[in-house]
């Protein structure tokens, strides 16, 4: 208060004085009408007035000072056990959910694309393994895992000069690349649907996902435990695939998303960039292949140019390179081969180029196309051999593999009569549900292709044949379903070894693998081709699909 005592000097009084007599008596007359207790409100209200004010400030600050602090150290807690409990419901809707139903929150935030025919697809991932099926008794190679003959690659990696190179965008925030909509969001559930899955099949998807997650390696890789054990990089090629195929991404994915990145980056310590064995993940182009797919297709959903996309195009410029005269690929690079291998190189290959980013030279693609000729047989070429046309026949392994690598890179849409006449062969081996082991080498690559065919063969192949009520029962979806071991204990979510090449060679992981993928055939691809409408002779091809 003693600070502020002086301030009445500034007031009436003074500044009368100041004016003149004849103010200086206005102001006795005034003054002279006022009473004691009016002089003395006049002469100290303002100053309580301002002290008060200032106290008032004074008080304020300190509550923000003081007070706001014990105010404000309450919602961080309440921050904290929020996101704990959110973490807490999480695992009830995640992919090994017993029950995860259509809307798995294996599908990432997509906005749904309402015209799946505008969309690019990435290649079907083939999983045919190291050993080889359908090859002739008389060749003792067939089953040779050999290494690279030291003449093979003495040069880097080349980069291919016909391809197109187009700059992609980054990580793209961790999203779903446009490349892959299927495998995520509201298109996902839309094409589980209208492809013929169901609940059933996704929790199976879920089972099987889980534990092939158990079966990974503290390195990040996957291992066979039985046959090919020594072709890790195949095993983990093999195993990353179902969850790329769920839409888990290093990037972006709901429980998966370490088990995906520490899967990639083991395969990318085995691709070397530079050197003389630059981009060579395995000596043998089987399990190369593998490898090299997952890498395309994990690059194609996320975009990730600063992790991937330099071991993509190794891995890519490996198999261009390795590619033989005739245009085949065998199980050593510059090695003639067959048609099985060729399959794989297909699918890394048509794998890549959807990606946009890694170039893929046009006249690789050709030069398939053209031993694909020479295995054909037919005036269609609609069943393909081994190393050539011989033996050629409909509905076998190899012809579902001659189909499908027609279908990617040669433009064969379900109106091409060579697909046609192909998936007709591929129906006389149609799933029956009473078969004990699934022939996955078969039926993994014959599902996609009848898949993309569509129409009454696919409700077949997929749900089973009609019956007189009207159902269908016995296709590849319920009897995959119901191989599947769901028992409590560590194999629950596997698939007994099947009797075939993959179960000898892949043991329960490569089986298990395969079921998965075949299981999520509904939504992992979308359509290069839809059918011509009626009156409309021409095969429709997707926008974006060349």
């Amino acid at each position: 208060m003693s600070e502020k005592k002086p301030e009445p000097a500034n007031g009436p009084a003074a500044k009368g004085a100041a004016a003149g007599a004849g103010a200086a008596v206005i102001r006795r007359l005034e003054a002279s009408e006022e009473t004691s207790q009016e002089r003395l409100m006049k002469k100290h209200v303002p100053a309580w007035v301002i002290s008060g004010a200032v106290h008032v400030g004074l008080i304020a600050i300190m509550i923000l000072l003081f007070g706001g602090r014990g105010a404000t150290a309450k919602p961080p807690e309440q921050v904290v056990t929020t996101t704990v409990e959110k973490e807490e419901e999480e695992p009830e809707k995640d992919l090994t959910n017993e029950d995860p139903g259509l809307q798995s929150n294996l599908e990432a935030a997509l906005p749904e694309i309402e015209r799946v025919d505008k969309q690019t697809v990435d290649a079907a991932v083939t999983m045919d393994n190291l050993g080889q099926p359908n090859a002739p008794d008389t060749d003792t190679t067939a089953l040779a895992l050999p290494g690279l003959n030291t003449n093979d690659n003495t040069t880097p990696g080349v980069t291919g000069d016909t391809g197109s190179a187009m700059s992609g965008t980054g990580g793209n925030n961790g999203f779903m690349s446009a490349s892959f909509p299927g495998r995520s969001g509201a298109t996902k559930s839309r094409l589980l649907r209208e492809g013929g899955g169901n609940e059933e099949s996704e929790r199976a998807v879920a089972l099987g996902l889980a534990w092939l997650a158990r079966m990974q390696k503290q390195d990040g890789g996957w291992e066979y435990e039985v046959g090919s054990k020594e072709e890790r990089v195949a095993a983990t090629g093999m195993a990353l695939l179902p969850f790329l195929a769920a839409g888990e991404t290093h990037l972006r994915g709901k429980k998966y998303q370490k088990t995906v990145s520490t899967g990639l980056q083991f395969l990318l310590r085995n691709c070397p960039l530079s050197g003389a064995n630059a981009g060579r993940m395995s000596g043998n182009m089987y399990a190369h292949a593998i490898g090299a797919l997952a890498l395309c297709e994990a690059y194609g959903m996320t975009k990730d140019k600063g992790m991937l996309l330099a071991g993509a195009q190794a891995a890519i410029n490996h198999i261009v390179k390795a590619q033989a005269a005739n245009g085949s690929w065998g199980y050593s690079p510059g090695a003639p081969g067959d048609t099985s291998i060729v399959g794989w190189q297909i699918q890394a290959l048509k794998a890549a180029s959807l990606g946009k980013d890694v170039v893929v030279p046009a006249a690789t693609m050709k030069k398939a196309v053209d031993f694909l000729n020479l295995a054909g047989a037919g005036s269609r070429k609609a069943m393909y051999g081994y190393a050539d046309n011989a033996g050629a026949a409909p509905g076998t392994a190899l012809t579902a593999v001659g189909l499908l690598s027609r279908y990617y890179i040669d433009g064969w849409g379900p109106d091409n009569a060579g697909m046609a006449e192909g998936v007709t062969g591929l129906m006389k081996r149609a799933p029956v549900k009473s078969a004990a082991s699934p022939d996955m080498y078969f039926y993994y690559y014959a599902t996609q292709v009848v898949h993309f065919f569509e129409g009454d063969e696919w409700k077949t192949w997929n749900e089973g044949p009609k019956g007189p009520d009207g159902t269908r029962k016995g296709g590849m979806r319920d009897w995959l379903i119901g191989l599947q071991n769901k028992k409590d204990g560590p194999n629950q979510g596997s698939f007994e070894p099947e009797a075939g090449w993959i179960g000898r060679s892949c043991g329960r992981l490569g089986t298990t693998a395969m079921c998965i993928l075949t299981l999520e055939v509904y939504y992992r691809h979308l359509p290069l081709y839809k059918r011509a409408g009626a009156g409309d002779g021409a095969l429709k091809i997707v926008d974006g699909a060349k």
